[in-house]
């Protein structure tokens, strides 16, 4: 045999290792799904299934004197929907959170703005301490700060009518009085929850190049300019995200009102969530479906409109 009678050996075909490859992406999808299937599991039966169930019983007549018997049930379409809207009482929720929110939210941001801005620039020795103590409030418990809350506001022995006595000044019953119990809830809630946004901005803050305020200085900005013009142009997403979390929050008003006034005086202080609370504890379990949703609608429609307002602009 000649040397050219020698072929060389073939080389491996491109296709040849594909099984292989296969073998080894099913390997690794089944050990990710693996993994993932606890949470899965958890998620379509506690978050997926109420989410579809509710959606389904909101459009019937469920009430609690039907559970034993499911067959009775009516589908009725939108007739909650229609329901919630000729209700007086859903509507007083409706504008109570309204107020709540759109007072609540920009108070919450200006105060936490304001105090990140200070802990940022002139309070450094002491800056741990302040910032420890403004962020308590919001790992407390939100029942036992409503409950401290509901005795300071207290008419006779709330330590906030007897410090106005002592200048002289009768103080109202802050929480029994239908024009002073949701602006009190709000001063609440602004108190406990300025904490967290103000961590939030502080780090935002502390990302501003310091160049950019230098610069500035050079320019002739006085302090607001610099703050119209460098600080909150950088800081539009910190504030996106501290107005969209804070908005989902205010809107899901329950404890306070639920502790401190029982909705009252005279659904004064009723909130949507609250009002949603109390048609399940009634039985009326589609229409508490139907004012569940209206109210995901409005979460949606409120961080979209925050995103429009607040949002990243060319």
């Amino acid at each position: 045999m000649t040397v050219l009678d020698v072929q060389p050996a073939a080389p491996p075909s491109a296709g040849a290792p594909g099984p292989e490859r296969r073998a080894r992406r099913w390997r690794r999808a089944v050990t990710g799904w693996t993994f993932a299937a606890p949470f899965t599991a958890l998620f379509l039966v506690f978050m997926a299934f109420p989410v579809l169930a509710s959606l389904a019983m909101s459009i019937t007549d469920l009430r609690s004197t039907d559970l034993r018997n499911p067959f009775a049930v009516n589908f009725v379409g939108l007739d909650n929907y229609v329901r919630l809207f000729g209700d007086e009482l859903f509507v007083k929720a409706a504008v109570n959170t309204l107020i709540f929110v759109v007072i609540g939210v920009p108070l919450t941001m200006v105060v936490s703005l304001a105090a990140a801005s200070a802990l940022n620039s002139g309070l450094i020795r002491f800056r741990a301490v302040f910032r420890v103590g403004f962020y308590l409030p919001v790992v407390t418990s939100i029942v036992a700060i409503a409950v401290v809350w509901r005795f300071l506001l207290d008419p006779d022995a709330g330590l906030v009518d007897n410090l106005l006595r002592v200048i002289g000044v009768e103080g109202p019953d802050w929480l029994g009085d239908t024009r002073t119990a949701l602006p009190s809830l709000i001063v609440m809630a602004v108190w406990r929850n300025f904490g967290f946004l103000m961590v939030i901005f502080l780090a935002g803050l502390q990302g501003i190049p310091q160049d950019l305020y230098e610069a500035a200085t050079l320019d002739g900005a006085n302090r607001w300019q610099q703050f119209r013009n460098v600080t909150v142009p950088l800081l539009r997403p910190t504030l996106l995200f501290g107005a969209v979390i804070t908005g989902i929050g205010f809107l899901q008003l329950f404890e306070e009102p639920f502790v401190m006034t029982q909705g009252g005086p005279l659904s004064s202080t009723l909130s949507v969530s609250y009002h949603i609370y109390n048609q399940f504890g009634f039985g009326n379990y589609g229409y508490a479906a139907a004012a569940g949703y209206v109210l995901f609608v409005a979460i949606v429609a409120l961080s979209v409109l925050q995103f429009r307002l607040l949002g990243e602009r060319d």
